[in-house]
């Protein structure tokens, strides 16, 4: 099944659901980010991926803005070579604008993983021969403030559907891209993969979450994300250029 397929259907299975307060807006870049989405799958999604590795969700800054997965602007527009026109959601909270590639802020997570991946292998073409990068559930959850509420936070009977159509997609995605290797980027990430995964025959495992929010990523995270995949038993170049963060 082509990926952009199992976008379509994962986006009619949360259709239904809501989300009570604290969550106040609910955005889904699969919808109205489709146009940079469906040319990230088109152009580096097809054949066989050894390594998919997996985020949590979107960042406001990040895929909520290009609909690409750690998808800060300047290296999806940059490096990978994606630009598109964006909407909006439905309801767009006053401090997380939507504007697309004219965003100004940059993610730091996006930066760092997408600069790891140019750094490490140089063109998209090199990365993406091995190599593919998912987010767990394509929602970004805001609160009143503007504060992210992360998928883990919200109640069990808010959970349970979601995770039954994010694990549903997940699976097909990687029965698709038919890899070998399935790497989380921490620790909520990893426990979906293993939920959604069970029974295959496959290498799970997880690296380093490159938030800033985590005082570990803030200290070399490219280096020991390399360290991490290579522990694993995933062949890693030594970084060809330097690290940006």
């Amino acid at each position: 099944m082509k990926l952009d397929l199992i976008a379509d259907r994962l986006v009619g299975n949360l259709a239904a659901l809501r989300f009570a307060k604290p969550v106040t807006h609910v955005y889904n870049p699969l919808e109205y980010a489709r146009k940079p989405f469906r040319q990230y799958v088109r152009k580096y999604g097809r054949g066989i991926k050894e390594v998919v590795l997996v985020g949590m969700n979107p960042g406001p800054w990040g895929m909520a803005q290009t609909g690409v997965p750690f998808g800060a602007v300047g290296m999806v527009r940059d490096w990978l070579g994606i630009t598109a026109d964006v909407g909006g959601p439905s309801a767009e909270h006053p401090k997380r604008p939507v504007s697309g590639f004219a965003c100004p802020r940059e993610e730091v997570s996006g930066t760092r993983v997408w600069g790891w991946a140019r750094d490490t292998f140089t063109t998209p073409r090199r990365f993406f021969e091995r190599f593919f990068i998912v987010n767990y559930c394509p929602l970004l959850f805001l609160e009143a403030t503007g504060r992210n509420r992360t998928p883990d936070k919200l109640p069990k009977t808010e959970r349970a559907p979601l995770q039954e159509a994010c694990d549903q997609a997940l699976r097909e995605t990687i029965e698709t891209l038919r890899a070998r290797h399935v790497i989380a980027f921490g620790v909520f990430a990893e426990t979906r993969v293993r939920a959604a995964l069970d029974g295959m025959d496959l290498a799970i495992g997880r690296i380093l979450h490159p938030s800033p929010a985590n005082p570990e990523a803030n200290r070399g995270w490219s280096e020991r994300a390399t360290a991490q995949l290579r522990a694993q038993g995933i062949d890693v170049p030594t970084m060809l250029g330097s690290p940006r963060r």
